[in-house]
């Protein structure tokens, strides 16, 4: 993901929604990047499905598809090579020991998360 994509989530994140035109005065313009270049970001945003966007008259008005804190879950482990390689490598089981060394409640609502999502899976 390049640094206008990211730039334009992080906007989008803080203010909620956005056509191209308030996202590249915000975003493109002190980068130096033009209005198509912004809008060509969200577009492959909009295509990853980060963004999800609603036509309002003439213009879309994008809004962030995914929550800030699950997008940076999702690329530190894609960064780690998937869930898959999470899983052979350990990765997973070191990062349950980081929450036990960290306190007993982090742990235990852990465990309620982990709870929580196999009773939805059923």
């Amino acid at each position: 993901m390049g640094d206008l994509e990211l730039a334009t989530l992080e906007h989008l994140w803080a203010e909620g929604e956005a056509t191209v035109s308030q996202v590249h005065a915000a975003v493109g313009k002190p980068r130096r990047s033009s209005k198509n270049t912004v809008g060509s970001a969200m577009e492959r945003l909009y295509r990853k499905r980060l963004l999800r966007r609603r036509k309002v008259s003439h213009a879309y008005v994008y809004a962030p598809a995914i929550e800030r804190e699950r997008f940076h879950v999702h690329r530190m482990a894609e960064a780690a090579g998937g869930v898959e390689a999470l899983r052979d490598a350990g990765v997973l089981a070191a990062f349950v020991d980081v929450l036990a060394d960290a306190d007993e409640e982090t742990l235990d609502e852990l465990s309620a998360l982990i709870r929580e999502r196999k009773q939805r899976s059923q």
